[in-house]
């Protein structure tokens, strides 16, 4: 008989606890103000607070339905046509999920099957290569440069291959605060158009985007969009990150696959919040609306107040992160650069080398603005005694 305890073989060896929870953990322990993890400091609307409170009271408090509340779906779908243009089936094409990051979770498992090559773009979020790998695939990485971080498409080309199963985008872009435009998407559909080649798109941020032509969604492409699967958040919308509900948008034979995925990872997602979101897209669509103004003001602030330090910031299009060179500062790399700055200056950020597989030799860390203004003016006084 066996004394000795069971330890199974990890599927994933190399992955322990994220930089996010980590730098947060450093961050309460040092007393620091925390620019590290993407998260408001603020509540999200009054409005929406009230109707989830409402919904509670009158007794939705059991399943939902698997696929999403019907009133829900509903909204999204014309959301989805008054922004982008497209309508999609509320029934067939619309599934609300426990947060964006189980939408990923399903769509990649869904697709993959082991053997399959997945592409994407570094530096990325940190989610989609661990659901790429439980699913026996391989990443193949195209890394982006700073500071534009622009897709080179010669080199995308290259990295296709009969193996070639899913392509993963993030726009506006995690980490590096960019957007994707037309010809982004136009490009990738010449790319791929003659192969059977599916589009995860990451749009959690699009409504956070800076640019005169605002988010481009691959819900817009006309063709694309009969490949692809659109996710989105409404923790990122509403200020409301745990509540953890989000959704994708996805044609209706890849929408089938994906709730197969769905139903027996979640069944189903918190019912009063979800008919409290559906309330809140009818009665107040001004919010999503507004909050390309709402978060630049909080940028330009940040910005502004960082001009005398000696951090070279890069452009924000979109997200609420800003990307911050500090090789004017210190010859540390930049894990090392930011448990100093937290421990030492009192400020918490998120190194970007982690976001990528392979070296990344450039001194960059990312702040998260999604925070009060008086919050972000500390933290900045901080910065700039440096």
């Amino acid at each position: 008989m066996r004394s000795d305890p069971l330890i199974p073989e990890s599927k994933l060896p190399s992955l322990g606890t994220t930089i996010f929870t980590q730098m947060s953990a450093l961050a309460q322990q040092h007393n620091a103000i925390n620019l590290s993890q993407g998260f408001p400091d603020f509540d999200g609307p009054r409005y929406l607070q009230q109707r989830l409170a409402h919904h509670v009271s009158q007794g939705a408090n059991q399943y939902a339905p698997m696929t999403g509340v019907a009133a829900l779906r509903e909204a999204i779908a014309d959301k989805t046509a008054a922004l982008y243009g497209h309508h999609p089936d509320a029934t067939s094409e619309i599934t609300v999920t426990a947060g964006a990051t189980e939408a990923l979770y399903a769509a990649i498992t869904a697709l993959v099957r082991p053997g399959d090559e997945v592409i994407c773009f570094d530096p990325s979020y940190d989610s989609y290569a661990p659901a790429v790998t439980l699913s026996g695939g391989v990443m193949k990485r195209l890394t982006l440069q700073p500071p534009a971080f622009r897709v080179d498409w010669q080199a995308f080309r290259q990295l296709l291959s009969p193996r070639t199963r899913l392509v993963i985008l993030n726009t506006p872009h995690n980490p590096s605060a960019t957007v994707w435009q037309q010809s982004d998407f136009a490009a990738l559909w010449q790319a791929i158009a003659d192969e059977e080649i599916y589009v995860l798109s990451d749009e959690v941020y699009e409504h956070i985007c800076f640019t005169a032509a605002g988010h481009s969604s691959v819900l817009a492409h006309p063709q694309l969009r009969d490949r692809a699967i659109a996710v989105s958040s409404f923790g990122k919308t509403y200020h409301m990150t745990g509540w953890k509900v989000g959704y994708c948008v996805a044609p209706a034979a890849l929408s089938a696959e994906i709730r197969k995925v769905h139903q027996y990872l979640t069944f189903a997602v918190n019912t009063p919040a979800q008919l409290a979101l559906a309330d809140m897209l009818r009665a107040e669509p001004e919010h999503y609306r507004d909050l390309p103004a709402f978060y630049r003001a909080r940028r330009d602030s940040f910005v502004q107040a960082l001009s005398r330090s000696r951090f070279k910031l890069l452009p924000c299009a979109g997200t609420y992160f800003l990307l911050a060179d500090y090789s004017a500062i210190s010859d540390l790399d930049d894990v090392s650069f930011c448990r100093w700055l937290t421990e030492e200056v009192g400020v918490a950020a998120i190194p970007l080398s982690v976001f990528c597989a392979d070296a990344f030799p450039h001194r960059l860390i990312r702040l998260c603005f999604a925070k009060q203004e008086s919050t972000l003016l500390a933290a900045a006084e901080r910065l700039c005694q440096i």
